[in-house]
């Protein structure tokens, strides 16, 4: 029997050390300024794991942490089914379905710091199309708690529902003509080829969009510093927030921690992503 050749994985070696160089040394040395309360780079001193504990033991911290993850429940609980359907629209309507794929795609090619500035001036009582009707209705997105998340919400529904679709949509794609024609022959329900063809099919696609929208809706910043700062009365104060007022004022040693933590949240929670969906396939 021949042996084995694995001299090609020496064809990564280049790609792992750029990652090395660009990712791991980084985050070592953000990592180290954790443990250091930095005032110059010449002038660190050791205080150990006191930030980690005066952050962990923050009820502002905590509150936080709650506001993100909650964010990235609701962004999923919205983008996902919604970017599925019009998934399933564009599906139906054949060949001109490249036209919505390039339309429902557009909005993630807009610079970051652009997109809150859009949607503000689009909601601008005096000025902004939308703005009259909803200042009749009452929008009051800068007093009112719940209008602030609506609208950080619709942003970055509008910003990401491109991406659930696409995925979706090749997903969907790649599902063979016999599996529908089957279906339909046994006379199942539109709702029934959806549950028991349609989505297990593409779990696979949808796994790699709940990972990668979990990890961008938990990391907004932009939108929720541009749009109220955190406001109103810290509703939106998301751990972002925290970790920007920081780094603004300076403290890179508490700046450093927050971030550390920060990684460590969202390894954790995609490390329990992973283990379940392979459990899942097993």
């Amino acid at each position: 029997m021949r042996p084995h050749d694995n001299r090609a994985w020496f064809l990564l070696l280049p790609a792992v050390l750029l990652l090395g160089l660009v990712g791991a040394l980084p985050l070592l040395a953000v990592l180290n300024y954790g443990f250091h309360d930095i005032f110059t780079l010449q002038d660190v001193h050791w205080v150990g794991v006191e930030w980690f504990a005066d952050i962990l033991g923050s009820d502002r911290f905590l509150a936080s942490l709650g506001r993100s993850l909650l964010f990235s429940t609701l962004a999923l609980a919205i983008q996902v089914p919604l970017g599925i359907a019009v998934a399933l629209l564009l599906l139906s309507i054949g060949k001109r379905a490249v036209w919505g794929l390039m339309l429902v795609a557009l909005p993630l090619v807009v610079p970051w710091n652009m997109i809150p500035m859009l949607w503000l001036g689009l909601i601008q009582p005096d000025t902004g199309l939308l703005g009259p009707g909803l200042a009749a209705l009452g929008f009051d997105w800068k007093f009112t708690a719940w209008h602030t998340w609506a609208l950080i919400l619709a942003v970055d529904t509008w910003h990401w529902l491109g991406l659930v679709v696409v995925l979706a949509y090749a997903g969907l794609s790649a599902i063979p003509a016999a599996y529908l024609q089957a279906a339909a022959i046994d006379g199942a329900s539109r709702l029934a080829i959806l549950r028991h063809i349609q989505l297990p099919r593409i779990a696979g696609a949808l796994a790699i969009v709940f990972l990668l929208r979990f990890v961008d809706s938990f990391m907004i910043y932009t939108e929720a510093f541009a749009i109220n700062a955190g406001g109103p009365n810290d509703a939106t104060r998301f751990l972002t927030l925290e970790l920007g007022e920081e780094i603004k004022g300076f403290s890179y040693g508490q700046a450093a921690t927050r971030a550390t933590l920060y990684f460590l949240i969202v390894l954790a929670v995609v490390w329990a992503f992973v283990a379940a969906t392979r459990e899942r396939a097993a």
